[in-house]
């Protein structure tokens, strides 16, 4: 595939940021904290799988509302010594007492959004600790410190933190008590920009490492390992057991309901190491994980859109657009038809992602917008789809006071009570990570949202909601079963180009990850721009499936793109049949990326670049 010439369209020449160029190493995350977190570790002769954990620990901290030490993460990396890609899985499973009978008995057709019950096993902190036990090279003591610092002494809270909190206050005040005495000192929503503290969470922490000290009598490996005993089969365990178990909660049901996580559930879980999947496109090798996530989206919109000749389109025009849109719209319905936990579900992956299906998917697309929701037939199969007007039947009898969607809680107060016009609350965060000697990882850490399930009061932090990405459909992937992955949307990214391992990319942004993710990668492949040009130049997503939170509501046809695209795009997509929807002038994607490649003398370059929407990505390296 050859590269596009750019001059037909917008001017990428200039950049809010540079490029960051060197040799020592390089970080790209959605916090300026976690990304010098990082790069300090490396600076301190750690490596990539070392600073990728102490950036994971900080992100916890210092961007709760996007995720925390009770949330989940998956994990792509490439070991320069074992000359290889893989996945770790981070996603927690569901509970044992977690099945369909249960919810049916409550009367629901959904798992709620918030509240005990759509609880998974945290699996962020074992994954953490798998790849620096495998890994890494520095102590638990060391890579932890910055996190446990900031939790101790303060952080700047985020100007969106606070509106988190703001919106849930009335929740936490009324019911989640022990989330008022976390995140309302004194009884007040915390002001922007001031410095706040996570003592408890600290303190969880510190005592975690002191009994992993004590039992790994200063050896490396045995420290981690007494860690990850400590909080999946020592006191973190059993103390989520007894708040799950005791105490009920008021959630989206409108009643108090205690949770289904209990002791064994935790104690019986690892993390798991996989083979990513992967789809060629020109020179790239394009890497995911496995249908349990999102990551098959990215592969499948590749597999269609090889077959398009983007390169005979500018980047901004609608011609490009339409076809990017529509090639997302039918691997989005692939996705609700067909994937799943492959452990417990058939998943026809290899046919989704093979290229006689992508150009038969590619065939599909028309001059006008899809106003369907089509998923294909892979091998010939026939899809079964859930229920999707559950989540219209579901709204008519549920308590959405404390608000929809991801994370679950409640629109704003009115602008006259809070002066910031341009609502702007996540949902994940992403870091990516290269070092001097050419390791590289790429994780999208999620969950344990501050706002959606109430903070355990004696460890200081919530759990994930992620099972409410389930069905109760008989037969189809994304059933609700005891043990199983839900389908998460979280979705790191690798890239080898010429074979050789090349790029590590991501974003937050749930349903909007793979979209956002594709656009990026299309724009530096396709159009030859540099990482920080492909991540300014002006995005956009679709709607046109059932969103992955509770309610699961589905719209269709609809795009919102970035108010900086050419009018003429937005006509052209309007007379394609699309329903067009401006957003502000940043607003769409929040990516980060990190590249290593080797030039002409044969030494390591490396490159990274994060994303000013939102005013707190950065990238840093020399």
């Amino acid at each position: 595939m050859t590269v596009a010439n750019k001059s037909a369209a917008q001017d990428t020449s200039f950049t809010t940021r540079p490029e960051i160029v060197g040799t020592f190493g390089v970080v790209a995350s959605t916090h300026w904290l976690a990304s010098q977190t990082a790069m300090g570790i490396l600076e301190k002769g750690g490596n990539a799988f070392d600073a990728a954990v102490a950036g994971g620990f900080v992100l916890q901290i210092v961007e709760p509302h996007l995720n925390g030490p009770g949330g989940e993460v998956p994990i792509m990396l490439w070991s320069e010594k074992e000359q290889r890609m893989r996945v770790l899985c981070g996603q927690g499973p569901a509970p044992k007492l977690a099945t369909c009978e249960y919810f049916k008995a409550l009367g629901l057709e959904l798992v709620p959004g918030i509240g005990l019950l759509p609880a998974t096993v945290p699996g962020a902190f074992g994954a953490w600790l798998t790849m620096l036990r495998d890994y890494g090279t520095m102590t638990l003591a060391e890579v932890m410190a910055p996190a446990i610092g900031y939790a101790r002494d303060g952080f700047p809270i985020l100007p969106r933190t606070v509106q988190a909190i703001l919106a849930v206050q009335s929740l936490f005040v009324s019911e989640w008590k022990s989330s008022a005495h976390a995140w309302l000192p004194n009884g007040q929503v915390p002001k922007p920009g001031e410095l706040f503290q996570c003592p408890v969470i600290a303190q969880t922490y510190t005592r975690l490492l002191t009994e992993a000290d004590a039992a790994g009598a200063g050896d490396r490996v045995r420290t981690i390992e007494a860690a990850l005993e400590v909080f999946y089969r020592g006191f973190v365990a059993q103390d989520i057991d007894r708040f799950y178990t005791e105490q009920p909660i008021r959630d989206t049901t409108g009643e108090r309901n205690t949770g289904l996580l209990r002791y064994d559930d935790l104690a019986n879980w690892k993390p798991t190491y996989e083979a990513p999947y992967t789809v060629e496109f020109g020179r790239y090798t394009v890497a995911k994980c496995g249908p349990w996530s999102q990551g098959p989206v990215m592969l499948q919109q590749l597999s269609i859109l090889k077959h398009a000749g983007l390169e005979n389109f500018a980047p901004d025009s609608s011609e490009f657009v339409h076809c990017v849109a529509e090639a997302t719209k039918l691997a989005m319905a692939d996705r609700m038809a067909w994937y799943g936990d492959p452990l417990f579900a058939k998943i026809p992956i290899a046919e989704l992602l093979s290229d006689d299906y992508g150009k038969a998917r590619y065939a599909r697309i028309g001059a006008l917008s899809a106003k369907l929701f089509e998923a294909g037939q892979p091998g010939g199969l026939q899809a079964k789809l859930p229920d999707l007007d559950a989540a219209a039947r579901t709204l008519k009898v549920s308590d959405t006071r404390f608000g929809v969607g991801e994370p679950t809680f409640a629109a704003l107060p009115p602008v006259s009570e809070w002066a910031k016009k341009e609502v702007f609350i996540g949902d994940t965060c992403h870091i990516d990570v290269i070092d001097a000697q050419g390791n590289m990882v790429s994780a999208t850490p999620s969950g344990g949202w501050l706002s959606s399930s109430p903070t355990i009061p004696s460890l200081g932090f919530s759990l994930g909601t992620r099972l409410q990405m389930s069905w109760f459909d008989d037969g189809v992937p994304g059933q609700l079963m005891p043990g199983k992955r839900p389908s998460t949307t979280l979705s790191p990214s690798m890239a080898l180009r010429d074979g050789l391992p090349y790029m590590v990319f991501g974003t937050p942004g749930g349903d909007q990850q793979d979209q956002w993710s594709t656009e990026f990668f299309l724009r530096h492949a396709v159009y030859g721009m540099n990482l920080q040009e492909a991540i300014e130049y002006p995005a956009w997503h679709i709607d046109h499936f059932p969103i992955s939170f509770w309610p699961r509501s589905l719209r269709y046809n609809q795009i919102t793109l970035e108010s900086r695209f050419p009018e003429a795009t937005l006509q052209g997509l309007r007379d394609a049949g699309h329903e067009v929807k401006i957003g502000a002038e940043w607003s769409e994607g929040r990516m980060s990326a990190c590249t290593r490649e080797l030039d002409v003398k044969g030494r390591l370059l490396l490159r990274a670049a994060a994303n000013p929407r939102g005013m707190q990505g950065y990238a840093v390296g020399r």
